[in-house]
Order: structure tokens, then sequence, then C-alpha cells
């Protein structure tokens, strides 16, 4: 019988299933969205639990949906949203609270307190990450604050904590194996990046016990094997684990030094591999693992912006300006090219490369010519604004020359927004002919690890391209402009 490699990509909306054949073409996908939970301070949650039922239940769905033999499916990959923090018992894989997501600012007082302790240095110098409530370490340690019961249980050894492929991993393999891969520790805030192991300092720091954090395994490693909750006949080996941003550059194949791409999800990573060695940025640019491949480790540049795609759901769901995500290009094209308003999206402030979590979101520039079409471009624009800052902050930072954009993602089917980046960035964008880069990203690295695939693996996606086509003078006169109102928004100089 042919062979299926299997991956979950847990994100931040939902988890998907996505099924391969032998040749690494994807052939059926399923989903199933999950809760935002979110109160009135702002706090962002997801229940674990109902993220695992559903990690099983789009398998199902999934086998159902592509009429396979179910024994065919020979290797799992998992993605998963990242810094989104999880908190469970050892012994019953039960979280203790609910996952506090990336979104989340709730750990800012906590940043700010290792601040003033003049701690930040640190933890720049063996992190590569900006101190900030962004990472998940800031996160664990308000649950371990503030949830009744978890210090003193992790003082007995039985509280564990980690990312979600940490607690995914956890439950699919009945609590048999607790790992993580280098992706996903490289963005707690806990994992030191030169070491390559958890930082005793920085768990200190924090809070949290050496005794509550997984073992750090090669993202093609072995990750134990699983049965999803008896639904398959045979248990199947786990051999991919990766952060979400990093499979996306992974399937994107950008293998080699100065490849860069951008997820655009909810919100946005824009990533660059910079090779075997880390390159440490003033620019507000971090330094993260790109992924660790047969025991060999990649380094990465990364920005991280928290408003991207959820700024067109902000539209959508809370202004009621449009009904439907793809109706934003066509008002953008309709727009007063005269007017000059800017939306700067610091909901939960900003992220890379400003680092400000007291930030607050604003319109500026308004006029009288400012309507709906005008506040839907200022959206879409303040998406390609934020990312080209990250771009040329990491090309300044790097000295590698960046000659395209790869990117991935729902929004990369509006073609204002794709033409537009194109030209704020004066490269080339390139998109791939399948959104769900992350979860290929996984399927490659159990794919290549269980030798069902072959490194031709990297040449099954096919691309198109926009080219940049917008005058130098209009591109400086823009920039300007946005400058100027990411200034006014600031809470600091």
């Amino acid at each position: 019988m042919d062979k299926y490699v299997l991956a979950i990509d847990q994100s931040t909306q939902g988890t998907k299933a996505l099924l391969f054949t032998e040749n690494g073409t994807l052939c059926c996908r399923t989903d199933l969205p999950h809760r935002q939970i979110i109160d009135n301070r702002g706090y962002v949650e997801h229940d674990l639990e109902e993220i695992y039922a559903n990690t099983i239940r789009v398998v199902k769905n999934l086998v159902e949906k592509a009429g396979i033999d179910k024994n065919q499916i020979a290797v799992l990959g998992i993605s998963n949203q990242r810094e989104t923090a999880a908190c469970f018992e050892k012994s019953t894989g039960k979280p203790v609270y609910h996952a506090i997501v990336w979104q989340c600012a709730r750990g800012a007082a906590i940043c700010e307190e290792l601040e003033k302790q003049g701690l930040a240095p640190m933890v720049k110098e063996r992190t590569g990450l900006q101190l900030s409530p962004y990472f998940s370490a800031a996160k664990l340690a308000w649950i371990f604050r503030n949830v009744e019961g978890v210090k003193e249980k992790a003082s007995e050894g039985e509280i564990a904590v980690g990312t979600i492929d940490t607690f995914l991993v956890y439950r699919l393999t009945k609590g048999k194996v607790f790992k993580t891969d280098y992706s996903n520790a490289s963005r707690t805030q806990l994992f030191n990046i030169r070491t390559l192991s958890w930082d005793p300092d920085l768990l200190e720091a924090f809070g949290i016990a050496p005794s509550c954090m997984a073992q750090v395994t090669d993202s093609d490693g072995d990750y134990g094997t699983t049965d999803f909750e008896g639904y398959l006949d045979h248990p199947i080996p786990i051999r991919g684990v990766l952060g979400d941003s990093h499979g996306a550059l992974f399937g994107q194949g950008c293998l080699s030094p100065g490849m860069i791409k951008t997820t655009y999800g909810t919100g946005s990573s824009i990533m660059m591999n910079i090779g075997e060695k880390p390159v440490f940025s003033d620019l507000g640019v971090v330094t993260s693992l790109a992924w660790s491949m047969g025991g060999k480790v990649n380094y990465v540049l990364e920005g991280n912006i928290n408003y991207t795609g959820a700024v067109i759901t902000w539209l959508k769901d809370d202004l009621k300006l449009i009904d439907n995500p793809k109706e934003t290009a066509d008002f953008a094209k309709s727009a007063n090219p005269a007017d000059h308003a800017y939306l700067v999206p610091a909901f939960s402030g900003l992220g890379a490369p400003y680092w400000d979590s007291h930030a607050q979101a604003a319109i500026v520039g308004m006029t009288r010519t400012t309507g709906k079409a005008e506040v839907v471009r200022a959206a879409l624009d303040c998406i390609t604004f934020q990312i080209s800052d990250i771009v040329r902050a990491m090309g300044e930072s790097s000295g590698l020359k960046i000659a395209e954009l790869r990117v991935d993602g729902g929004p990369t089917k509006n073609d204002y927004l794709m033409q537009m980046q194109s030209d704020i960035l004066d490269i080339p964008v390139r998109i791939p002919d399948s959104e769900e880069l992350s979860g290929i990203g996984a399927a490659y690295a159990a794919g290549l690890s269980a030798g069902i695939f072959t490194e031709e693996v990297f040449g099954t996606l096919k691309r198109t391209s926009y080219e940049p086509r917008m005058d130098e003078e209009t591109r400086q006169r823009l920039l300007a402009g946005w400058k100027d109102a990411v200034r006014m928004v600031r809470s600091q100089p």
C-alpha cells in the first residue's frame, strides 16, 4: 500500500490535519476552530483540553474525508503556535490552567520587575530575545504566581511546562514522552541558544523549577509513538516537531543563509536563515534557532508582529466594515490616493522592532477624505509597513543581501497586499501554490526522518511572483509617513 505522511498544524485559530502522498504532495486537509477566550483585561487564553480533543477529531475527519485506509499513515509531524504557554500535571497530563496565548501581555509587570533588577541584558545575551511578555517565560511565571497549588506541585516534581508541542506530544504518547524541539525551546526565553540547554539562571529568575522543563530534541528526532487514543490499529512514530514559523521556513526551502520568509497569520513571523553561527542584532530583531536537523543547528533572525491577519478580523468582527476578508483588496484599490491615513495596530503593544508593550493602537492622519475604503487600505498597508521594518533591520544586522521574500499564509491571496508588499520592500515576493507551509515543513521533517521523502521534496511547491513597480519617491514618502505614525503611538521615544 502507498504510505502517507500526516501533519498536525496546531495554530492560534484552530487545528488542522494535513495528509501528504509519498512524493510530498498535500492531498487532503481538515480543520476545526477552537475558542478564543478573552476577558475584560485583554487576557487571551485557549482551552488545552479543547485543543487536544480537536487534534484527535481532525485526524479522524481527515481519514474519512480522504477515503484512505488509516493503516496507510506511516509517520506524524507536528507544527504549533509558538510562545503560547502550557502548564500541566505530569501524572495525568491534565492542564492546571488554560494555555496563555502568545498575544497575551499579562506578563508585562513580571518583565518590568526583571528589567529593574538589571536582568534584561542577560536575557538578550543568552536567549537572543528581547525581555518581553510576548515569550513563554513571563506567561509561565504568571501561572506560578497566580494559580493556586502550582508552585507546590512543581516543588514535588509534578508540574510540566512548555509550548503547545510539548503538551500535544505528552498527551499523544500517553505521558511517555516529555520532549520539545530546539525551535520551540528557543522561543520560551528560558533556553540558552549558545549552550543549547535550559538556562538555570533564567529558570531561577522567572521562578520555574528545572524539573518542569522538557528534554530538548532534534526537530527531526524521535518523539515516541501515538495511536490517537486508539483510533489507529497500530501506533505511528512522531518524527518531526517544529514551531509554526520554523516549519514554514523549512517548508519554503529557506535552507541557506540570507533566505527569508514571512508567514502571514493572525500575527506574522518574519524569519531569515543566518546559518550555523548566531548573529545578534541591536535593531529590534531577535536571534533564535531555526531547527536542529540530524544533530546540526541553524540559527535565524526573527521579528514578530502581533497584529497582521488579526487586523482584518478586527475590520470584520469589531468595526463591521467588511463582511468578508476578500473584500479588502477591492476597497483598498478604490481608496482615495490623496488620503494619507495610517493605522498603527498596537492593540496589545508593538512587537519587533519596537518592543513597546504599552503602545496603543491609533488611526492617525485622518482628514475629511478618510472613509471606509481608506481605513481598509490603511489596515492592509500597516501589514506591509510592519514587515518592511523587520526585513530592513535583518538585512542591516546580518550584512546579507535579501534577494526575495518568500511568503505564506491565507492573506497571500490578497493581490493588493502582495503587490504593496513587493513595492514597499522593492524586492520580488514569491508565493507558493499552498498556504499550509507550517504543516508542510513539519511533514517534510517527519517524512525525511522516516525515509519516505528525499531532498527532492523541496521542489514540490510551485510559486507565483509579484515584482516591485512603485517609484522610489512614493515609496520613501509612504515609509516616512509610517514612521511618523509609529512615533505618535509609542509610549517611549
